[in-house]
């Protein structure tokens, strides 16, 4: 098995499915880019039901990374050459709006409130400015 993280952009929409045994499972493409240029589709299955939501609330062409197992394979069509395939079992991601909503969160436990000890959300502290002989 190979621990992989791969980022990319999400290809149509993801689907949501039933098994055989009745566990619902999520199953989508990304498009991942290379470095000649050219992109490898990732075809990705999850069973974790946060994460599975968290693909179907994404839209067509959202920027998503996704941690999972990864399966390389080689598919060919019938016309011609040899292309590489991937198969990724997700069980972790994140989006641009993970990263908004954890950035929001850092900033507020970082920030004081405004109230606090009598000062105005805009007084500079002392060190704020890093010319500042205080």
């Amino acid at each position: 098995m190979i621990d992989a993280l791969v980022g990319g952009k999400l290809y149509g929409k993801a689907t949501r499915r039933t098994g055989n045994s009745g566990k619902p499972f999520v199953t989508c493409k990304v498009r991942t880019p290379t470095t000649d240029g050219d992109s490898i589709f990732v075809n990705v299955i999850c069973f974790d039901q946060t994460v599975g939501d968290s693909l179907l609330a994404l839209t067509d062409g959202d920027s998503v990374a996704l941690a999972g197992a990864l399966t390389p394979k080689v598919w060919q069509p019938a016309n011609g050459e040899a292309r590489p395939a991937i198969d990724l079992v997700a069980h972790a991601l994140v989006t641009a709006y993970h990263v908004q909503r954890k950035r929001q969160q850092v900033q507020a436990r970082r920030e004081p409130p405004a109230h606090a000890a009598g000062m105005s959300a805009m007084t500079p502290l002392p060190g704020d400015f890093p010319d500042d002989p205080l």
